[in-house]
């Protein structure tokens, strides 16, 4: 028996991309921990647009702050919004929790540290020369982010509006955002399991997560409301900062707006689903046509089991429930599989 996820390991609940005052947020770092801890959630990782800042502080035995922020980079040369155009995001987060390097600082972009006259107490590293919206330089910033100490994610392609082959070009990201609920609630769009096939029939060796990108805009309560919509199930060998960051590099983890994946397993060529109640539940391979299994009307499924093509390109496990809500798995591909002719 192979566990891609396996049932005797803990997972906890984590929102990885979230805003404060520190940026464009309504919210504190103490409060969006109260927030989300009386929610269930284990794991928050605080991403402030071009703004590094550790939130240890905020640390118990029960509550991890991951270090982390927000970088974008866009077409324009100072860095200003255009609704119309091109332009890639990514999350940065370190492998040290005191960790609160800014890669290759370009003063257009950092308008929130130069609010708060914080410009001259960040450490800035790398490369300060203008930003470039173009492959190269993406994939040189993906480089320096790495090399000073975080491992990079990439995030809401839809909101992005970036070209696939873009996309497709960039190297070194350890996972993909599946569904990012801020730009979720505005478009019901921004869950992207079409382009995180391509990119695994691509042979790109990325995982997938969510986050709610909150701003806290709205009241909790209120149909606008960013928060608490998708989040990502992180299944670490322990409860530390190392271990919940070598899991998430290692794609020991999993994707949900909702539903709870509690066990996929193999034994040789057949794979095993257990997950909670749901109205579908999928496996693709990279084909045509996924291996799938749908409920009666009215009635939920909470367990497949499904013979792999040996030619699978890659294997993941998607499950959606009644209200219309996605969990998915990262892409598994044959050299993990072991799958036989």
């Amino acid at each position: 028996m192979k566990y891609l996820i396996s049932p005797h390991k803990k997972q906890y609940k984590a929102n990885l991309h979230c805003h404060s005052i520190l940026s464009d947020g309504r919210k504190t770092p103490e409060e969006l921990k109260e927030m989300y801890k009386s929610h269930g959630y284990s794991i928050l990782a605080i991403t402030d647009h071009e703004r590094p800042v550790q939130h240890q502080d905020l640390a118990d035995p029960d509550f991890l702050p991951l270090t982390g922020y927000e970088c974008y980079i866009r077409p324009d040369p100072k860095g200003r919004y255009d609704i119309y155009a091109k332009e890639v995001h990514l999350n940065l987060f370190a492998r040290d929790p005191m960790n609160e390097k800014l890669v290759c600082c370009n003063e257009w972009y950092c308008r929130y540290l130069k609010r708060d006259n914080a410009m001259d107490s960040v450490q800035r590293v790398g490369s300060e020369r203008p930003r470039e919206y173009s492959r190269e330089y993406i994939n040189e910033y993906i480089r320096t982010a790495k090399e000073y100490g975080y491992i990079v994610a990439y995030n809401h392609p839809y909101w992005s509006m970036e070209d696939e082959a873009d996309i497709l070009s960039y190297e070194g990201l350890f996972s993909f955002e599946m569904c990012n609920y801020n730009s979720y609630v505005v478009n019901y769009l921004e869950h992207n399991g079409m382009l995180y096939d391509k990119m695994l029939t691509a042979k790109m060796h990325i995982a997938c997560h969510s986050g709610d990108d909150n701003h806290n805009a709205y009241p909790l309560d209120h149909p606008n409301s960013d928060s608490f919509g998708a989040f990502t199930m992180i299944c670490p060998e322990e409860f530390t900062y190392d271990s919940v960051i070598d899991a998430m590099e290692k794609g020991e983890m999993y994707s949900s707006m909702g539903p709870m994946i509690h066990e996929v397993s193999m034994d040789g060529n057949r794979i095993h689903i257990e997950c909670s109640e749901v109205s579908h539940i999928f496996v693709y391979m990279g084909s045509k046509k996924p291996a799938c299994l749908h409920a009666a009307e009215g009635e939920n499924l909470t367990s497949a089991d499904f013979d792999l093509n040996p030619y699978a390109k890659y294997v993941r496990v998607s499950v959606l429930d009644s209200k219309g809500r996605w969990a998915d798995t990262r892409g598994f591909f044959p050299e993990e599989l072991e799958l036989h002719e």
